[in-house]
């Protein structure tokens, strides 16, 4: 296989899956209509929890999030250095990121995660229900704030700031509950305190549910946002990482998967929300619809607390964008996947390495887009010994390329005694005709998997490289970088001559820097750059593998050689 048909075969295979890829978004469009209410109680438990059990099937699944904001149920604003919530006992209604403005414009309002606007609720919610409907427990909107202050604010040189609530039962039985936020930290701790003063036993079990009506996106290669997963996602020792987008939120069913140790999520692109339940305490997860509006829910333990005896349970949920070092600090398992550069999990890993050695680099040069063009050079390094073999092939190949063609003349329309004889030639001369080939299908799933990486890393967003590009995640607004994309690959072609080449093909090869460019004017600026860099490299390097490699060829009229 000649150098030129790999490259036509792989141009032609990226502009397939990219066009397939943007088809599959067109297609994939969340319907505007609200679908029809459907909800699904707990399923009984598998097995024990020290303290606690599971619930077993209670008579009505617990309270959906819609009456949450009950009248009566005290609202707080709680300011730290990163976040700004408005939550109720039960409730974070609307939450603000500090540090991330929606847009690069002075003055740009904060990037507002969980929202009470009519058009697109978002919340969070967190409550006790029980299978005894005689049972008195706190819904959502049932604690009351502990004293008078409905305004909190992390101070300078305090690290941490709790925000206390209570629900007093009419037998005796009440919750204390803690919400904790602390600097620098997306995670917000939330603890439930059951004490049972009373003479009766009580029981009852906790759940935690992210609920809303998800943002209709634009589908357009123009726009980031809708590159990225959108829906719930979640994660258990066994089936691993699992997801489910929101345009077929319940093809699969609603869940009903029992978890210890796992953790509930919704992601968007470069933000996520995350119920992350006690470690060593089981829950039910589940999804359901309410009115138009997704959830996903972890339903228990379920408690029974004699009198005289006090249990408690403590989640943590997580409100911020996908930053890869916080969520680390969190020390999670399977948290790391909301970061989400593929559902297929080789594709994840090399995303996950790709980044690693980005933010390494980062860390040196202090830009994003200077590590990428640094992650470029450390990629060319690594895969030098293909790409040398690549372009040493095809400069073997394009010498013999007068050979082949007299060959080709020789047998005329009889294609088995030319195959054969061409297979006989390759042997004779030691040519690999698939030595151009390994290494760019080597050299495709890292392409695709940085692609992602660039598309879904938040730590590039809004990121500036330098001059007219000041945000890697955009596209380029000048079109500069696909511009010069287009000369890189037009020289490139020129200097990789095909002889023998049909008229069809060099046409083909000739608008490949054309297809190309219009493509790359719309994706982000960052893998344009990646794209430029990785180009310009390889051309540097095809240029003098040409010169110590290259040849005259050999002529058509000698006779068939031995040797090298």
């Amino acid at each position: 296989m000649n150098q030129t048909r790999v490259f036509l075969i792989f141009a032609w295979l990226m502009v397939a899956v990219l066009l397939w890829m943007e088809w599959g978004r067109d297609k994939a469009a969340p319907a505007t209509a609200p679908v029809a209410a459907q909800t699904q109680g707990p399923l009984p438990a598998a097995g024990a929890v020290p303290g606690a059990t599971v619930p077993h099937a209670p008579g009505s699944a617990p309270a959906p999030a819609t009456a949450q904001a009950a009248a009566g149920a005290p609202r707080v604003t709680v300011t730290t250095d990163v976040l700004r919530l408005v939550l109720d006992g039960g409730t974070v209604l609307d939450a603000e990121l500090l540090q991330f403005p929606q847009t690069k414009d002075d003055g740009s309002p904060p990037v507002r995660l969980l929202t009470e606007e009519a058009t697109h609720p978002y919340r969070a919610v967190s409550g006790w229900t029980s299978q005894d409907k005689s049972m008195p427990v706190p819904e959502a909107n049932g604690f009351t704030l502990v004293g008078d202050a409905r305004t909190f604010e992390l101070a300078k040189g305090q690290n941490e700031l709790q925000i206390p609530f209570v629900w007093n039962g009419p037998n005796g039985v009440s919750i204390r509950r803690t919400y904790t936020v602390s600097r620098n930290e997306y995670a917000v701790k939330i603890k439930d305190e059951v004490i049972n003063a009373g003479t009766t036993p009580w029981n009852g079990y906790v759940y935690r549910t992210l609920d809303r009506t998800p943002t209709i996106l634009s589908r357009s290669m123009t726009n980031p946002d809708s590159f990225s997963f959108n829906g719930a996602t979640w994660f258990d020792a066994e089936k691993k990482y699992q997801r489910r987008a929101f345009k077929d939120y319940l093809e699969d069913g609603p869940l009903n998967q029992q978890v210890t140790g796992g953790w509930i999520a919704m992601l968007q692109h470069h933000f996520f929300t995350a119920w992350i339940p006690q470690a060593d305490q089981a829950a039910n997860y589940a999804l359901s619809q309410h009115d138009g509006r997704d959830q996903i829910q972890a339903t228990g333990p379920a408690f029974t607390v004699a009198p005289g005896q006090q249990v408690s349970s403590e989640a943590r949920l997580w409100v911020g964008p996908k930053l890869v070092n916080q969520i680390a600090k969190e020390d999670v398992p399977g948290l790391d996947r909301v970061v989400d550069y593929s559902r297929f999990s080789l594709m994840a890993i090399i995303g996950q390495g790709l980044f690693w050695v980005l933010n390494q680099v980062h860390k040196v040069v202090n830009n994003w887009g200077w590590a990428i063009v640094g992650l470029v050079i450390l990629l060319k390094l690594v895969l030098y010994p293909l790409s040398a073999a690549q372009y040493k092939s095809g400069a073997k190949m394009r010498r013999f390329q007068p050979r082949i063609a007299q060959l080709k003349e020789r047998y005329g329309d009889d294609r088995q005694k030319f195959q054969t004889a061409m297979m006989e030639l390759y042997k004779k001369e030691k040519i690999n005709p698939m030595g151009g080939c390994l290494p760019i299908l080597i050299q495709m799933p890292i392409f695709f998997a940085l692609y992602w990486v660039l598309v879904e890393s938040v730590e590039l967003r809004q990121a500036p490289w330098f001059g007219w590009i000041q945000d890697l995640t955009a596209r380029d607004p000048y079109f500069i970088l696909p511009v010069i994309n287009v000369a890189v690959m037009w020289a490139t072609q020129k200097l990789t001559p095909a002889p023998g080449m049909d008229p069809m093909q060099a046409k083909m090869m000739q608008m490949m820097p054309l297809i190309f460019g219009v493509m790359m004017a719309f994706m982000p600026s960052g893998l344009v750059l990646y794209w430029v860099v990785n180009g310009g490299l390889g051309l540097l390097q095809q240029w003098w593998m040409t010169k110590r490699h290259g040849s005259d060829p050999v002529p058509a009229t000698a006779a068939p050689a031995n040797k090298k």
